[in-house]
């Protein structure tokens, strides 16, 4: 039965906007404090602290640590297979991911790797992100498999679209580390950019004579 009465709960809209702003402030905090100390070293006791929220907060919006520094990595796992299911019509996996890296790297985009020489010493000086972002790369990859099989229609026990998610993950991965290696040795954006885009031209050359036609549509 209802009674007329205005609700005190915000509307769904605003309490959803005020939990995005509370997981970036949670996240913006812990970046801070893990480049200003380092990962293993800050604890959650003083994000929370920083953030001026309960410890419960925080691993409530990030479950594991490392979320807190790696928290787009959800975008980063799905990015691949997001590819190749929106890829045009006609074009091969192959092509698909080779353009979107070049759009990737040409607007120094995060998830192809550029992140700022703070951020990548952070993640090069702390084995457990070091390690977290190794899996992250082979998540993608798996996503990227089940992509390929799903575009080509093999069976799932067809290993085919799992060798191609492989080489084409192990691109992915070599340039990755590469604007890494570029932005730990102080180049910038722009010439970082420039580096890799020639570099991801002769890298992903060497899988047009297996790969270039697979997957097209």
């Amino acid at each position: 039965m209802t009674t007329g009465a205005t609700s005190s709960a915000p509307p769904a809209g605003l309490r959803e906007s005020k939990k995005q702003e509370t997981r970036q402030l949670i996240s913006d905090h812990a970046t801070r404090l893990f480049i200003a100390q380092g990962f293993e070293q800050t604890t959650i006791a003083e994000i929370a602290a920083a953030a001026r929220v309960a410890k419960k907060t925080v691993t409530n919006y990030f479950p594991r640590k490392e979320d807190l520094a790696l928290d787009h990595q959800d975008a980063f796992i799905a990015s691949l297979a997001r590819t190749v299911a929106d890829r045009q019509a006609g074009e091969s996996a192959l092509a698909a991911l080779r353009r979107a890296f070049f759009d990737a790297a040409t607007a120094a985009q995060p998830v192809a790797g550029f992140s700022g020489p703070d951020f990548a010493r952070m993640i090069a000086d702390s084995p457990t992100l070091s390690a977290r972002l190794r899996d992250l790369h082979d998540l993608r990859e798996a996503a990227l498999a089940d992509a390929l099989t799903e575009a080509t229609g093999a069976a799932r026990d067809d290993i085919t679209p799992r060798a191609a998610a492989a080489l084409l993950g192990a691109v992915h991965r070599t340039l990755f580390q590469r604007i890494q290696e570029l932005t730990l040795a102080g180049q910038d954006n722009a010439r970082i950019s420039a580096t890799v885009t020639a570099e991801a031209d002769s890298a992903f050359g060497l899988l047009e004579p297996s790969l270039a036609g697979y997957a097209a549509t």
